[in-house]
């Protein structure tokens, strides 16, 4: 009985390790293992399939940390960004593009501004409020955001005096 169980275990473990084989896999930041196909890299992208289906899934570049071929060579995609605090806030990375966060994870929508009333020049207030929009991000421990609301308001007072005030707006992901 003993033998049977012992040559079915190494039966098994055999075919796991023949069908890993046969696949690639993807390691993502977050600590998943994906075996599969890879079927294309793009830009900001991964395209694989599961192994056994048809049906193409998409994850952004950030998301994964490297691929394990299955001819057995590896390729690093990304490195981890590790935000702590928000002393971290320098490393937050603000992406333009969409697919550059599928497969990461939302975490909420943030915004920073200026005050109506500073002394700064219209890119001086804009970095400002983007400075402002990462410490919010670090504070969260996320390394991502994506840009969602910008704008630069300018007030009229009644001496003529003016005020503008940048708004930054945008939603945050984490591995």
């Amino acid at each position: 009985m003993f033998k049977k169980k012992l040559t079915l275990i190494i039966i098994l473990h055999f075919s796991i390790s023949f069908l890993n084989a046969q696949s690639d896999t993807l390691f993502f930041h977050n600590g998943q293992t994906i075996a599969g196909t890879v079927v294309r890299i793009a830009e900001y992208t991964v395209t694989y399939r599961y192994i056994g289906e048809e049906a193409e899934k998409v994850a952004g570049k950030y998301a994964i940390e490297k691929i394990h071929y299955k001819s057995g060579r590896f390729e690093t995609v990304s490195k981890k960004i590790e935000i702590s605090g928000e002393e971290d806030w320098e490393k937050v990375i603000l992406v333009d593009d969409k697919s550059q966060i599928t497969a990461l994870t939302r975490i909420a929508y943030i915004t920073g501004n200026t005050a109506f009333i500073n002394l700064h020049t219209a890119h001086t207030g804009d970095k400002k409020a983007l400075i402002k929009l990462q410490k919010e991000a670090a504070k969260l421990k996320c390394a991502f955001i994506l840009l969602t609301f910008d704008r630069e308001t300018k007030y009229l007072g009644l001496q003529g005096w003016g005020a503008t005030q940048n708004k930054k707006g945008g939603v945050v992901f984490c591995y």
